[in-house]
């Protein structure tokens, strides 16, 4: 077992328009314009390879990142974020070298070859066949494939190229949380539990990536998330997504990409989510409330389109957050507003829901993750 060291946390601040490429390919290398943030990454580059774990932003949410090479290091990200030891890691990588060098035979699977082309970097994740003797098996969890991303955002990817090494980064939560799309979520959960994270702003897509499958046959999605199925759909003919179009027991015992073992984004407060099939949202969770839930003081309501409604009369207070209306509004604020009536004190959280299509897909499987209710 890891023994948890205490830190005091520090917050680097790091500016994405101080980082550049010198080209568009998959290789290119990072150039950083500015001192404070060279200097940043010099610091966070120090405790990775002091095989620490850090806390980075990326694109989809906020990662906690350590050597993805080394058993010791994930073992921090592990111990920090209190997270079950059979949920795989994702491994981040800023070249399809780097890639290419944690595979059996150093070549990425045909299947893929267009899907990189188009959607890398970014909020996609792929499963490819693991090199034993390269990536630890607490990475895999003793599975024969590993969950590979070339993240889009610039501090990200400038970071993994300094470091020289992937990072495996999973959601820099504490386990079981909504994931954090800021610094200071990252901070008000693993404070104390890591040295440092870089700050690079709020998250731009604000759900996990996409995971996809293309060793199974037909391919599949095993996680929603920031590349839509839509997108993803010409490239592969017959395309099927877990949970939609078929169940497969085993794979959730012994998973080959998180998200699909354990419940997750859950806030203090219980969920209830009311299907975007739900007409009246206004008047469902106030019969929901009065069913269930009369003893609550406090209501929060995080809303996805415009609605008529009256708090003032209400006979409980109310705490409304909208999330937006377009769906990938909604994925952008999804947790943040799920943190912020947590913060709020709220009894119970009703969320309205969104049409699975676009990214409106990876929002319904996270909340139905978090909700202890669903009300369709």
């Amino acid at each position: 077992m890891t023994t948890m060291r205490h830190f005091e946390t520090q917050i680097l601040p790091v500016q994405s328009a101080h980082f550049q490429f010198q080209d568009e390919s998959l290789n290119a290398k990072p150039v950083i314009t500015h001192a404070k943030d060279q200097q940043a990454i010099d610091q966070a580059v120090e405790w990775l390879k002091q095989g620490e774990a850090v806390g980075i932003p990326t694109e989809t949410v906020y990662g906690l990142a350590a050597n993805a090479l080394s058993s010791d290091a994930v073992s921090k990200i592990f111990a920090a974020k209190n997270r079950p030891q059979d949920n795989p890691l994702i491994v981040h990588v800023s070249s399809l070298a780097m890639l290419e060098s944690m595979l059996p035979d150093r070549k990425i699977p045909a299947v893929y070859l267009p899907i990189v082309e188009r959607h890398w970097p970014g909020p996609l994740t792929i499963i490819v066949p693991a090199h034993p003797d390269i990536v630890p098996a607490s990475v895999t969890c003793g599975q024969p494939t590993v969950a590979v991303r070339f993240p889009a955002h610039p501090v990200a990817r400038a970071l993994i190229d300094a470091c020289g090494f992937p990072l495996a980064a999973p959601s820099a939560n504490a386990s079981g949380k909504p994931s954090t799309t800021t610094a200071q979520h990252v901070y008000d959960d693993l404070q104390g539990r890591i040295p440092a994270i870089l700050d690079g702003g709020p998250c731009r897509v604000g759900v996990e990536s996409t995971v996809l499958d293309g060793l199974r046959s037909p391919a599949a999605i095993l996680r929603p998330g920031g590349v839509t199925y839509e997108a993803l759909a010409d490239l592969l003919p017959g395309l099927q997504v877990y949970r939609k179009d078929f169940v497969d027991k085993a794979l959730e015992e012994a998973p080959t990409t998180p998200g699909m073992k354990y419940r997750h984004y859950s806030p203090d407060a219980p969920v209830v989510l009311i299907d975007a099939n739900v007409h009246d949202f206004e008047q469902r969770w106030k019969e929901e409330y009065n069913a269930h839930f009369k003893d609550a003081t406090k209501v929060g309501l995080l809303t996805s389109r415009t609605n008529k409604s009256d708090d003032q009369s209400s006979s409980v207070t109310v705490e409304r957050i909208s999330m937006g209306t377009s769906a990938e509004e909604v994925a952008r604020g999804l947790f943040g507003g799920l943190r912020d009536l947590d913060t709020r004190n709220v009894d119970v959280i009703f969320v309205q829901g969104v049409t699975e299509t676009q990214e409106g897909m990876a929002v319904m499987n996270r909340l139905r993750k978090a909700a202890s209710k669903v009300c369709t």
